[in-house]
């Protein structure tokens, strides 16, 4: 990556966890606006089986781990795989905010891991996306242990995790991306791509990211660089950049905050022009954080379920 050279001059780096963005610090700000919406619980089914704090990848003494919800009971069925990516602006947020919907698609028949991953507080880009090529090299490799079909690997992610996952559906096999940390040195497959409000340009005219007026943005502490610092740095983080041929079919869930699907549209238009199937799903009037909720939480599961069905059949 040629995008920068000099040190970074934002030291965003604290090694302390940022517990800003929780599933409850955004229930108390949405219900002002949406008094009725309810936190999903976690689902208790006999249906679904789970292992918990699963070690993918040990860096020096820093294990990141993920966790697995997988259809209970004997089979010899290949399932699809679905890792599951938090939000939270690259630099907060956690895996378990999406448990509840990784045990619902469990149900279902996928099998689901919610990996957690740097954020900015321990290290800058590109850090977060090799370590989600690492989850994704490591599924492959445990592939037979939980039944995965390892030409149905998809990844869905939610806000900055949506934007990780456009991120990681546009990059499979370019070298300097893929980040052989952990897990071999294998490109990190990605057959389907599940995004839930997550940008797909910093540079885009429609992107809010970037404003640093009032405090230091989330992309900001991220890149180690302010956008007018570093434009070509914000701009080789934008999955916009990428999308090509080669991307895997997409499904965009959105709210209606605009500003948090910038460059959709665009990003359409490339899949469109070489044939690469993709939908958009829209809750009119919702909140950006409307996958952590009832009532938008079960017809979201709904989408994720037949959009993947219908994706993947048509490998």
């Amino acid at each position: 990556m040629g995008a920068y050279s000099q040190a970074r001059p934002v030291n965003g780096i604290t090694n302390q966890p940022d517990a800003s963005y929780t599933t409850w610090s955004a229930y108390n700000s949405t219900r002002k606006s949406h008094p009725d919406i309810k936190i999903v619980p976690g689902l208790n089914s006999k249906k679904v089986a789970e292992k918990r704090n699963i070690t993918y990848c040990t860096l020096g003494e820093r294990s990141l781990q993920l966790d697995a919800f997988y259809p209970a009971g004997k089979t010899k069925t290949k399932r699809t795989a679905i890792v599951i990516i938090h939000g939270g602006g690259w630099r907060s947020g956690n895996r378990t905010q999406h448990h509840p919907l990784a045990q619902h698609l469990a149900a279902r028949g996928y099998v689901c891991f919610t990996p957690a991953y740097r954020l900015s507080t321990e290290a800058l880009y590109p850090a977060a996306i090799y370590d989600l090529k690492s989850v994704l090299r490591w599924v492959v490799q445990h592939a037979a242990g939980y039944h995965i079909d390892t030409a149905k690997i998809s990844v869905l992610g939610f806000s900055a995790g949506g934007q990780l996952a456009a991120f990681l559906g546009t990059t499979t096999g370019v070298p300097e991306f893929e980040g052989a940390t952990c897990n071999g040195n294998q490109p990190a497959p990605v057959h389907a791509v599940v995004d839930i409000d997550g940008t797909l340009s910093f540079t885009h005219r429609e992107t809010g990211e970037g404003d640093d007026s009032k405090r230091i943005s989330a992309g900001t502490y991220w890149f180690g660089y302010s956008k007018k610092d570093s434009i070509a740095l914000w701009e080789e983080a934008s999955p916009l950049a990428h999308a090509g041929p080669h991307t895997a079919p997409t499904l965009f869930i959105n709210s209606t905050v605009a500003r948090m699907h910038a460059g959709r549209d665009d990003y359409i238009k490339i899949l469109g022009r070489h044939g690469i199937y993709s939908e958009v799903k829209t809750f009119e009037n919702a909140p950006h954080s409307f996958c952590l909720f009832d009532p938008w939480f079960q017809p979201t599961v709904n989408y994720i379920d037949e959009f993947l069905k219908r994706a993947l059949n048509k490998l």
